[in-house]
C-alpha cells in the first residue's frame, strides 16, 4: 500500500459493552485515534490504517473494530437497505472468490429480523459485484475471508468491513472457563474503574480471593507485562480485506513482541488467586499458560476463611483486591451467598489491611454483607444483568478482637438480625426438653413470630428449610431482603450448621398444578425418622419437602388406630401416613392392608420409595393413581381407617374443572364415609386457615373437631394452621 494511503485518515466505528463508552473512547485516544462521538454500546472515530491495526492489538475494551464503508439516513425498507449497499465500491474491499458474512443489527418497521437484514445486505453485495461483470462470493458464517457488520437505528444505516474478525474480547487464552466467566473486556474495564493503571505502576500487588477461571489476574498481568491482549490471535478480519497492508501489521506485531518481552522481564507486581474449586484453579494455571504470563501469577487452593496474606508480602505493602463473586440470580444459591460475602468481608479485614477492595456483583445488597463502606460505585451490564463495581477500602487497623470475631458474633450483626437470633435462640429453648423427649428430628423451629421477619423455618435432621412469606405490595421490596438477608446470615451460626444445608424458598399464594412443579433438578434427597418410620425427604426439588410436619400428632393418631385395619389414604401425597399406619406401634402391630390414591404420578413413586423404605409389601399396601373424586364414586371396597387430607385448592376433571376443599368438603366427605365400614373411623383434614365444616355432615354423621389435639409445641403458636375432624356413622337405632 502506498504511503498516502497508509496516511488517510477513515471514519472507524468500534463496539464495547454497553457502559464501557468513556472508557474505550479514552483508549482509543491513548492509542492515537480520534474519537468524536459515543453511542450506545459504541465509539465513532477517526484513525489512519496503522492506528487501526494498533486498536485491533491493543484495545483491552472492543469488541470490534469496524472501517465505515456507509454512514446514510433514511434507511426503512429493504430495496432502500439493498440500494445503499449496491452503492458501495465492492471490487476494492473483496477479493475475487473470497467468502462473505454479514453481522446484522437493529431493525426497522419493514425490517423485523436480523436474519433478512443480513440477507438483504449480502444480495446488495452479490448483485453489485455482478454487475460489474465479477464472479459472485461464497458465503461462509463461520470462517468468511470478510465479514462485514451493518447496524439500522432509527432509519440510520451504519455499513462496514470488520477489521476484527472474532470479536476482540476473546483474546484466545480463555479455553477453559470454569463457571460465569467473565469476559475478558468486562474484566479489563474492572480493573481500569478500579484504579490497577495507577497502582500497578507502583509495582502493587493484586489480589482475586474468588478467581475461578482467573480472567481478572490474568488482564492486570498483561496490563503490568505491557502485553498486547490480542498477540496471541492468529488472524483478524482484516487478513481477508482486500485493502489489507501486511507490512505495517507485521511492523506492529513486531513493536508488540518486543514490549511483551522486556515487559515480561521488568514486571515488578505479584498476582494471587486463590480459590476452593480444584477443576476452576486447573483451568486458570492453563489459562496463564497460554497468555504467556504463568510465572506472573500464585494459584492457590483456600476457601474465603482460609484467606491469608501472602508470606512474601511485605506488612506495609497496600496493594487491590479484585473480585467477581456469584450474584444469587436464583433464590436456592442466597443461603451459602449471604455467609460468602461475609468471609470476604471478614477474610479481607483480618489478612488485607489497608488494602482497596473491588467487588463487582449483579447484586449490591449482597455486596453489604461484606460489612464495608463503598466509597465509589460504577454500573456495569455483565451481559443481561445490571451489575455494580463497589470500590471500598480495607480499615488499615480494625478494632481489637474484631478481625477474630467478625461475622459469627452479635456484635457483628444488625439490630434486627440479633433480633431475630435471640428468637431462635428462645424458640431452640422452649422445644429443647420436648425434642429430648420424643426423639423428634424435623421440626418448626419459626413461624413469622416476628412480622418483619416473614419466614418459616423448618429443620429436617441438621438441614434447614427456610420458606419466605411473599411481602405484601405495602412492603418495601429493599427492605424485604435485606431482612431475608439478616435472617440468612443468622440462621447458620444459631444453628450451628453449613449454609450449604440451609434451602431457600419463596411461598406464595398457588393456584392449579403449581404446587407440582419442579423448583430444581437436584436430585438431592436423604432419610429422615420420625417414630418407627423411616421418610425420603428432599428439600430442594419441590414446593414441599415430601412431609407435612404440622400433620405430626395426626399421622401419630393414624399409627395408634391402625392395628388391623383396611386404610384407605386419598390425596396422600408422599404416603407418610400410610406408612405410620402400616407400620403401626410395637404392642399393637399395623394396618393389614392399605390404598393410597393420588393423582400426582411423582409423588406416587415418592410414596413406592418410602414403602420399600420401610419393608412394605406392595402387594398389601398399593398405590393408585387417580383422581380422588372420580375414585370414590366408583369404589367398591371397604375400609375400617380412612384419611382424608385434600388440598385447599387443586385442579380436577370433576367439579367444573377445579377443587375447593371449602366449596367441596361436603361430597368428598360424604364420598368417603360411603366406603367407610360401620364402626371405622374417617380423620377429616385441611389446612384452609378460615374453614368452616358443613352443618349438614353433623347432621349425618358423629362429627368431632379435635384440631386443638392434633398441634404439637412446634406449631402452637398458629392454631388456624389446620383443622382436624374425626367422624363416624351413627349407631343404628
Amino acid at each position: 500500500m502506498r504511503e498516502s494511503s497508509q496516511r488517510e485518515i477513515r471514519s472507524f466505528l468500534a463496539t464495547c459493552p454497553k457502559g464501557l463508552e468513556e472508557l474505550l473512547a479514552d483508549e482509543l485516544r491513548s492509542l492515537g485515534a480520534e474519537p468524536h462521538k459515543t453511542t450506545v454500546a459504541g465509539v465513532h472515530f477517526q484513525a489512519d490504517l496503522e492506528t487501526a491495526y494498533r486498536a485491533c492489538l491493543w484495545s483491552r475494551l472492543a469488541n470490534r473494530i469496524v472501517l465505515c464503508l456507509l454512514r446514510e439516513e433514511g434507511v426503512e425498507r429493504p430495496e432502500e437497505l439493498h440500494r445503499a449497499v449496491c452503492g458501495v465500491d465492492w471490487p476494492s474491499h473483496l477479493r475475487p472468490g473470497a467468502t462473505l458474512a454479514v453481522d446484522f443489527h437493529g431493525r426497522s418497521e419493514q425490517i423485523r429480523h436480523t436474519r433478512f437484514g443480513a440477507q438483504t445486505v449480502k444480495d446488495g453485495v452479490v448483485d453489485a459485484l455482478q454487475a460489474r461483470g465479477l464472479p459472485r462470493p461464497g458465503v461462509d458464517l463461520q470462517h468468511p475471508d470478510l465479514r462485514l457488520y451493518a447496524n439500522l437505528h432509527r432509519g440510520r444505516l451504519t455499513l462496514g468491513v470488520d477489521l476484527s474478525g472474532d470479536s476482540l474480547h476473546r483474546r484466545g487464552y480463555r479455553r477453559d472457563v470454569g463457571h460465569a466467566p467473565l469476559k475478558e473486556n468486562l474484566a479489563a474495564a474492572l480493573l481500569i474503574r478500579a484504579g490497577w493503571a495507577q497502582r500497578l505502576r507502583d509495582g502493587a500487588p493484586l489480589v482475586d480471593p474468588l478467581c475461578g477461571a482467573g480472567t481478572l489476574l490474568i488482564e492486570a498481568a498483561l496490563m503490568a507485562a505491557d502485553m498486547a491482549p490480542n498477540l496471541g490471535r492468529v488472524r483478524f478480519g482484516f487478513h481477508g480485506w482486500a485493502q489489507h497492508d501486511e507490512a505495517v501489521w507485521a511492523e506492529l506485531k513486531r513493536e508488540a513482541e518486543a514490549r511483551a518481552s522486556i515487559g515480561r522481564k521488568r514486571c515488578r507486581n505479584r498476582f494471587y488467586g486463590f480459590d476452593e474449586s480444584p477443576p476452576a484453579l486447573a483451568a486458570a494455571k492453563s489459562n496463564a499458560m497460554r497468555a504467556g504470563i504463568p510465572a506472573l501469577i500464585e494459584f492457590t487452593g483456600a476457601s474465603l476463611t482460609q484467606l491469608s496474606r501472602p508470606a512474601e508480602l511485605d506488612e506495609e505493602v497496600r496493594g487491590l483486591l479484585i473480585t467477581n463473586p456469584p450474584y444469587g440470580e436464583r433464590l436456592g444459591e442466597l443461603p451459602e451467598l449471604v455467609t460468602l460475602y461475609r468471609d470476604l468481608g471478614d477474610g479481607v479485614r483480618q489478612a488485607f489491611p489497608g488494602w482497596r477492595l473491588a467487588v463487582f456483583t449483579a447484586n449490591p445488597d449482597l455486596g453489604h454483607r461484606i460489612g464495608l463502606r463503598a466509597d465509589k460505585q460504577y454500573s456495569l451490564r455483565n451481559g443481561p444483568l445490571e451489575a455494580k463495581l463497589l470500590l471500598m477500602d480495607v480499615p488499615a487497623e480494625s478494632r481489637e478482637g474484631e478481625s477474630a470475631a467478625a461475622g459469627t458474633s452479635a456484635a457483628s450483626r444488625s439490630e434486627g438480625a440479633q433480633m431475630f437470633a435471640n428468637r431462635l435462640e428462645k424458640n431452640r429453648k422452649r422445644l429443647r426438653k420436648w425434642l429430648k423427649q420424643t426423639g423428634e428430628t424435623c421440626y418448626r423451629l419459626y413461624d413469622a413470630d416476628m412480622p418483619e421477619y416473614a419466614l418459616a423455618v423448618d429443620v429436617y435432621d441438621g438441614r434447614v428449610h427456610v420458606q419466605e412469606y411473599a411481602p405484601p405490595r405495602s412492603v418495601n421490596a429493599g427492605q424485604a431482603q435485606k431482612r431475608l438477608f439478616d435472617a440468612l446470615q443468622v440462621i447458620p451460626e444459631v444453628l450451628d450448621v453449613d449454609p450449604g444445608q440451609v434451602v431457600i424458598k419463596r411461598r406464595e399464594k398457588q393456584s392449579g398444578k403449581a404446587q407440582y412443579r419442579k423448583q430444581a433438578s437436584s436430585g438431592e434427597r436423604f432419610q429422615v425418622r420420625e417414630g418407627r418410620a423411616r421418610l425420603w425427604i428432599n428439600l430442594r426439588d419441590y414446593l414441599d419437602t415430601g412431609l407435612f410436619l404440622d400433620h405430626r400428632p395426626v399421622r401419630r393418631m393414624l399409627r395408634e388406630m391402625a392395628a388391623g385395619k383396611r386404610f384407605l389414604n386419598l390425596f396422600c401425597y408422599t404416603a407418610a401416613a400410610t406408612v405410620q399406619a402400616a407400620l403401626g406401634t410395637e404392642e399393637a402391630g399395623g394396618a393389614s392392608d392399605s390404598v393410597s390414591v393420588d393423582l400426582s404420578n411423582t409423588y406416587l413413586e415418592w410414596a413406592r420409595d418410602n414403602f420399600t423404605l420401610n419393608g412394605l409389601d406392595p402387594a398389601r399396601h398399593r398405590v393408585v393413581r387417580d383422581d380422588c373424586l372420580r375414585w370414590l364414586e366408583t369404589a367398591k371396597a371397604q375400609f375400617d381407617l380412612i384419611f382424608l387430607d385434600p388440598p385447599t385448592f387443586s385442579n380436577s376433571k370433576k367439579m367444573e374443572g377445579t377443587l375447593d376443599v371449602q366449596r367441596d368438603h361436603a361430597r368428598l366427605v360424604t364420598l368417603a364415609m360411603a366406603r367407610l365400614a360401620p364402626g371405622g373411623t374417617l380423620v377429616f383434614s385441611n389446612n384452609q386457615r378460615r374453614f368452616q365444616l358443613d352443618e349438614g355432615l353433623a347432621e349425618r354423621f358423629t362429627v368431632e373437631d379435635i384440631s386443638m389435639r392434633t398441634f404439637d409445641p412446634d406449631f402452637q403458636r398458629r392454631p388456624d394452621i389446620h383443622h382436624v375432624f374425626r367422624i363416624r356413622h351413627r349407631a343404628a337405632t
